[in-house]
């Protein structure tokens, strides 16, 4: 089931010619499915894992464009277009943006059409707005790099927990769960409840200390340094320290009544253990023909044993 859901999704990214109309992106559909499959394996998630892998496989090019290739005049128009979320907005845009606009559009009304079978469309709402808000981050931070701006670590946090995607793809993870996920529940993760903010806490500071010394935008390392004049080693130690208490908030929120199941609970979760897998020493998104090509063998491409 999981190979011929690859295979539906790699037809899907090749049609859209990723390599041809955004050169500068990360070609990484495989990655991206590997990591929604560590959200949920189960057959009955089938739909969500199709959406999810690609909403975070568009976030992935809209992050690429906002952080290595876009103008910041080009930036202000496309964040503008997400906000109104009108498929003629793209005649506005550069070439290389109306692709990407009329494809991450396609996906959602793809979506749509798919959950109007089950009377659930409602559920692609809070999915778009997610997508709005991640793209402002985006651009928050665009307009940081490009006047040199170093932000306190408050300012930066504030924005950066938005843009590490992670509020958006627990979000729209619920998606397509079927009957297991109702409006309380969109409603619950749109609050940004303390267990979602620890997820996204890990996810944000995993990604930045692994990400420091290469990437080109700005981290929650660098604006430590530069608020305390700390050493790289002090800013790691205290954002390790916490790592551990955010997990420690995960691990005491799974014992609470929530307004939610479990099933809900365990996508942000899961989300939460495959930026452990992917983010612990070394960055296996953007260098994945490192740890990560070894996972994927193991689990997509290796048959498993099983005695008798």
């Amino acid at each position: 089931m999981h190979q011929k859901e690859l295979h539906d999704i790699t037809r899907w990214w090749k049609a859209l010619e990723v390599g041809k109309k955004w050169p500068f992106a990360r070609d990484r559909i495989v990655e991206c499915y590997f990591w929604i499959l560590s959200v949920y394996f189960e057959p009955q998630y089938s739909l969500a894992r199709k959406i999810l892998t690609k909403v975070i496989a568009m976030a992935s090019i809209l992050d690429d464009i906002y952080d290595v290739y876009g103008t910041l005049d080009e930036l202000a128009l496309f964040t503008d277009a997400i906000e109104r979320w009108n498929v003629s907005d793209k005649d506005q845009l550069p070439t290389y943006m109306k692709y990407s606009y009329k494809s991450l559009l396609d996906v959602y009304v793809e979506t749509e059409e798919e959950l109007k079978k089950n009377e659930q469309s409602y559920c692609v709402y809070y999915a778009i707005e997610e997508m709005k808000k991640l793209v402002r981050a985006y651009f928050e931070e665009a307009k940081w790099t490009y006047n040199g701006y170093v932000p306190t670590l408050d300012e930066y946090m504030k924005v950066a927990l938005v843009s590490s995607g992670y509020m958006m793809l627990s979000t729209t993870s619920l998606v397509g769960m079927g009957e297991t996920v109702t409006k309380v529940a969109f409603e619950w993760v749109s609050s940004e409840p303390l267990f979602l903010r620890a997820s996204t806490l890990i996810c944000r500071l995993m990604d930045d200390m692994v990400g420091h010394g290469f990437e080109q935008k700005i981290s929650a390392v660098e604006c430590y340094i530069n608020q305390e004049g700390a050493s790289k080693e002090e800013a790691f130690s205290v954002f390790q320290k916490q790592v551990t208490n955010a997990w420690k908030d995960i691990n005491q929120e799974c014992l609470r009544p929530t307004p939610v199941p479990m099933a809900v609970l365990m996508r942000i979760v899961n989300l939460t253990r495959v930026i452990n897998l992917l983010y612990k020493d070394e960055d296996g998104y953007t260098s994945s023909k490192t740890k990560t090509n070894g996972f994927i063998t193991a689990v997509l491409v290796e048959p498993v044993t099983i005695s008798g």
